[in-house]
């Protein structure tokens, strides 16, 4: 029996044994997490619809509903927010720029990881804030 290399191996369809993991191009996650995000961000809007909703009904149910606010959980809440925010419209940018200039295909992945170090760098640097705001 030859030996054969793991290279060869690993692009040899059906063979098993040599499986790494899967990892998925960066093309599917910024595609999933865009989604993730929007529905993160839909889902906050409709509970901040609801609460301005309830300022019609005067003070008292409004106030009774800042608890929830001022809860830690509601605060973690808050920043995981903030960062689907944020991913959302750095990766909405490199949507925008891969269907408005037809050269940028050639450069997909470098903008994927120019939105992520914007997406991480502003995230981070929010996240602080509002962590310290917190303590």
């Amino acid at each position: 029996m030859v030996s054969r290399g793991a290279s060869e191996a690993t692009h040899r369809p059906g063979f098993v044994s040599s499986y790494g993991g899967y990892r998925a191009p960066q093309g599917m996650l910024s595609w999933a997490l865009h989604r993730i995000s929007g529905l993160g961000v839909l889902a906050f809007l409709l509970l901040h619809i609801v609460d301005i909703f309830l300022v019609g009904y005067g003070p008292g149910p409004f106030n009774d509903l800042l608890f929830l606010y001022r809860n830690p959980i509601f605060r973690i809440g808050e920043i995981v927010l903030v960062g689907a925010v944020y991913y959302h419209a750095a990766n909405g940018v490199r949507i925008i720029l891969i269907d408005f200039w037809p050269a940028a295909y050639k450069i997909e992945r470098q903008l994927y990881y120019i939105a992520m170090a914007v997406f991480i760098i502003g995230f981070a640097a929010t996240a602080a804030v509002m962590i310290a705001d917190m303590l």
